[in-house]
């Protein structure tokens, strides 16, 4: 049977409120994402990760501390700064050419998310926005803000590769820990609490430093205003008008491994989809739906509406949700 995708009205503390309201889905999540791990081994990614929260005094480590209180497991810490996805995104105008649209497609390896999704929609500072996420989720992946702009993150590739993937994965990792900037996804969270505008968010998320590499994509409210940003810690090559983002780099002289199965094939795929508010997500075929697809969504921040869907196992998971943000 395909459940619902729950919507909950929150407050700038969603990621509590979330878990509050649904500590049964996170659970479930963390049983999966944890199955076959000991439980030695998750008590030392949450020491790893706690110390390098606090080694860089992290602004929203008192919420992350909190967060693991209340699921009281192993796991919280870490699974709060992990992420290894896949994404693929369009960021162009709507078929009647009179807004800007984005689509999304997340993919990540733990199963469950499809399935879990929620939508918060938040009351912060810059205007209400809602994001899908996980219940005690403290980063923004996807977001769609009315009468502002859609975003959405992905990862960026694994940047000067050997060839032996477990190598470069520890090489990465090991340059997070000496770097003191915020996660992608908590410049993304901040960037729709507080920024009003399409040009300000592109500045924003241009300049401002982050520990890993990035590509963020958004669609304002007329239909030119769509960028991708492409990111490395401290620098940022922004590609204006329609784009595809998956996670290779478009820009010249940047190198690195990208992330997911065929992501050029996935950009190229994408590129061809009209933006279609009224979509049951038939164009979602491979290699954009592959086992590891866990959301679709297709956002217009200038209509404020989102329509989204969760999947497990390439096929859905979840009714769509269409909402009048």
């Amino acid at each position: 049977m395909l459940v619902e995708i729950p919507v909950l009205d929150c407050g700038m503390d969603f990621p509590l409120a979330t878990l509050n309201a649904y500590a049964d889905k996170a659970h479930a999540l963390l049983d999966l994402a944890t199955k076959g791990v000991p439980r030695t081994a998750l008590r030392q990614l949450d020491r790893v990760s706690k110390a390098w929260l606090t080694k860089w005094d992290n602004a929203h480590l008192p919420e992350i501390e909190a967060i693991a209180q209340r699921l009281d497991r192993p796991g919280a810490y870490f699974f709060s700064v992990n992420y290894e996805w896949g994404c693929t995104c369009r960021a162009g105008p709507s078929p009647d050419g009179q807004s800007a649209r984005l689509i999304r497609v997340l993919d990540w390896k733990t199963p469950g998310l499809g399935r879990n999704v929620i939508a918060a929609r938040i009351a912060a500072p810059a205007g209400r926005y809602v994001t899908l996420t996980w219940p005690g989720y403290t980063g923004v992946l996807s977001a769609v803000a009315p009468g502002r702009f859609a975003v959405a993150l992905n990862q960026a590739p694994m940047r000067n590769p050997v060839g032996l993937f477990y190598l470069d994965w520890a090489a990465n990792r090991r340059r997070v820990w000496n770097m003191p900037h915020a996660m992608p996804a908590h410049v993304l969270r901040s960037v729709c609490d507080e920024v009003s505008s399409f040009e300000d968010a592109v500045g924003r998320l241009a300049a401002e430093p982050i520990s890993t590499p990035a590509i963020y994509s958004i669609a304002g409210l007329a239909a030119h205003e769509t960028a991708v940003i492409e990111r490395t810690e401290t620098e940022a090559r922004v590609h204006r008008g329609a784009q595809v983002a998956a996670n290779h780099w478009r820009s010249h002289g940047w190198s690195g491994h990208p992330r997911g199965g065929d992501s050029a094939g996935r950009a190229a795929m994408l590129a061809g989809v009209a933006a279609d508010l009224a979509t049951e997500f038939e164009w979602l075929r491979p290699p954009v739906l592959n086992p590891r697809t866990r959301i679709s969504m297709v956002a217009d921040a200038g209509q404020g509406l989102l329509v989204a869907q969760g999947f497990e196992n390439e096929r859905a998971a979840t009714q769509v949700l269409r909402l009048d943000i």
